[in-house]
């Protein structure tokens, strides 16, 4: 975990202590035991996910800086990228982690009862159910997704979340910028409105990535998100 404190500290300014660099090990090597059983993640040597889980969920903060989020929704959340990471580099993070598949939502919860992290929410749930949820709607300053459904979807199940002012971050691969011109109407229609694009490049990995941010402008009509399905089977375009 040594490029992880590196990149903490020299690409993002971030001071990681020898407890949140423990906690990393931790929940890596708690990622590999269950892996053995489940099928959490594709990734499974050190050096990769090092690079594809640790410092791609990091390079997040690249964008959320001024100040860092007081809370975040993680919407197909998975083995907790990019969610778990976060919070361990933002230890006052109020945390809600999102997923469908019960394994996985179980798999987060015991990184969070081990790591004893405080303030996280572990939810088994569709991101359709969550976004129609008062609890939930439009309550975060950041909502974000890695890997989920393409952009016009993934506006659809994020922007409902966000609080105006807020943001939805969208941890795309190189079919990022051409999503976006794909997802103005979504976006818009949401209540969003594009702020950046912002390109990434992970060590050893030679795909450029993205990371897509929308601001929340205005509240998102109250039929959006509809239910369950219809936003991968029939998307705002």
């Amino acid at each position: 975990m040594n490029r992880v404190l590196e990149f903490a500290r020299t690409k993002l300014n971030l001071p990681f202590s020898t407890r949140q660099v423990e906690s990393c090990k931790i929940y890596e090597q708690l990622l590999l035991e269950w892996n053995e059983r489940i099928n959490l993640t594709a990734i499974r040597s050190h050096d990769e996910i090092v690079a594809k889980h640790f410092i791609d969920s990091l390079y997040c903060l690249e964008v959320m800086t001024n100040p860092f989020p007081t809370n975040l929704i993680d919407i197909g959340t998975g083995a907790g990228f990019p969610g778990l990471v976060l919070k361990i580099a933002i230890p006052s993070l109020s945390l809600v982690l999102v997923d469908s598949v019960g394994k996985k939502t179980a798999f987060c919860q015991h990184v969070v009862d081990t790591l004893k992290l405080e303030n996280v929410t572990v939810i088994q749930a569709r991101a359709e159910e969550v976004g129609q949820d008062p609890r939930f709607r439009e309550r975060f300053d950041w909502a974000v997704a890695r890997a989920v459904a393409n952009l016009p979807i993934l506006s659809e199940y994020l922007l409902p979340l966000v609080r105006i002012k807020g943001c939805m971050l969208a941890q795309k691969g190189e079919s990022g910028p051409l999503e976006t011109q794909q997802s103005a109407h979504a976006i818009s229609k949401l209540g969003g409105r594009l702020r950046i694009v912002h390109p990434v490049t992970l060590p050893s990995v030679a795909e450029q990535r993205y990371l897509i941010v929308v601001e929340k402008k205005h509240t998102t009509p109250p039929e959006y998100p509809r239910k369950v399905g219809i936003p991968s089977k029939k998307p705002i375009l």
